[in-house]
């Protein structure tokens, strides 16, 4: 009974923050209604068009303006108050999602309006996203930064799982302006959440001065760091390798074990399974290091060995769920180290410069791993992301090594 009592403590540790509480329980709400929303926007662009084309357009439109203008992002959130620059996010992704449950509704829905739509929301995504991966430091502080951000991951899995299936009943039953309209409400819980926030119990970052060169300074202290500089690179070969989950899933589920969408949705569903619970174990850690990350980066390799050598569905489904969870506990690591290692004036353009290569890097990996499943099996996608995370963690701890051996040389006194 001790032992359950310390782990609910530990892992459930940032709840016991006030400001944190109210922010976690805003963002359950929302993050379900922005999950149920894409379900939406994809089924309004298939009504519109009958095209998978056009389902990809859309896609990139909502992302295209993080990799464009994300750097200049992180510029203007760490120039501002954080939490001020949330309410204007929330408040205009409301208008949005109102916006388009108002043109579907009312039957003038058009492909370029949708499109003209889902770029505004692509737009606020480059001041929001950063906005709230550094709140949450101000909110629970450096030292609850890993529990608070594995928390954080626990609502966006299960609103994965639960804003999908919520979206196709209601788009069956209301329609999908429906579920439009209901995601424009669910903002309204995280604008109430950020309005009740403790003003005085936060951990103020000064807002930055404006000055010329900002968005340039975040690259140029990014690589100046060592543990920044190998995070994002760890960060990128994971992204382009290893993450391609949409690609390889299916075709694991069609080609290798003879099935069809239902082992699709099985596969997906395991992923999801092993997210929750690799961000409910992760929320017990305390700390991030680039050591730790290393490691996290390794067992991510090694559980993807093991899923491309499974010879049943069901000890597939056993090993996706490991992939999963390897995968989220690496992710989190990696967030939260960056927000720790960063200068609190910092955050918001290093942050922008992790969600490039964090949202840029699978766009890249997906096309090479899809021809490599094409030529070799949906195995070989495992293989792949565990060659190549192995590798990558390796060769950055022998640099590592060898960069901490010249040191000690130079250090050295001569010999006499």
């Amino acid at each position: 009974m001790a032992l359950v009592s310390t782990w609910r403590r530990r892992t459930f540790d940032s709840l016991t923050d006030r400001n944190y509480r109210v922010y976690f329980l805003g963002s359950a709400v929302s993050v379900s209604g922005t999950w149920m929303q894409r379900v939406a926007q994809d089924w309004l662009v298939l009504q519109l068009t009958h095209s998978g084309f056009a389902l990809g357009i859309s896609s990139a439109l909502q992302f295209a303006p993080v990799l464009v203008l994300g750097a200049w992002g992180g510029a203007v959130v760490d120039r501002v108050d954080r939490r001020r620059i949330l309410l204007v996010t929330q408040f205009a992704s409301a208008v949005l999602a109102g916006a388009l449950g108002v043109v579907s509704a009312t039957g003038l829905a058009t492909i370029g309006l949708v499109y003209a739509l889902t770029l505004g929301l692509g737009v606020v995504t480059v001041f929001d996203s950063p906005a709230r991966q550094t709140f949450v430091a101000e909110m629970v502080g450096t030292d609850k930064i890993m529990n608070a951000q594995s928390l954080y991951s626990t609502v966006n899995n299960c609103g994965r799982l639960v804003g999908p299936a919520f979206a196709g009943i209601v788009i069956a039953w209301l329609g999908v302006s429906a579920a439009f309209g209901l995601n424009a409400l669910s903002f309204v819980a995280m604008i109430v959440a950020l309005a009740s926030v403790d003003v005085g119990g936060l951990r103020h970052v000064r807002p930055m001065a404006r000055a010329p060169r900002q968005v340039r300074e975040g690259p140029a202290y990014l690589w100046s760091h060592r543990d920044l500089r190998e995070s994002l690179l760890l960060v990128a070969v994971v992204g382009v390798f290893g993450q391609n989950f949409r690609v390889v899933l299916p075709l694991l589920a069609q080609d290798t074990y003879r099935g069809g969408a239902q082992s699709y949705g099985y596969l997906t569903a395991a992923l999801g399974l092993g997210a929750v619970i690799g961000a409910l174990g992760s929320a017990t850690r305390r700390r991030s290091s680039l050591r730790g990350l290393l490691l996290a980066c390794v067992v991510f390799g090694v559980v993807n060995l093991v899923a491309a050598v499974m010879p049943s569905f069901p000890l597939a489904l056993v090993a996706v769920v490991g992939v999963g969870g390897a995968n989220l506990v690496f992710n989190n690591v990696a967030r939260s180290l960056m927000i720790i290692r960063s200068a609190p004036e910092m955050r918001g353009r290093v942050m922008a410069l992790f969600n490039i290569v964090y949202l840029g890097s699978t766009p890249i990996g997906g096309p090479i791993v899809g021809w490599a499943c094409g030529a070799w099996g949906a195995r070989s996608g495992f293989a792949i992301a565990a060659v190549s995370a192995i590798a990558a963690a390796a060769v950055l701890l022998l640099a590592s090594r060898g960069s901490s051996t010249r040191r000690r040389d130079r250090a050295a006194p001569p010999a006499s």
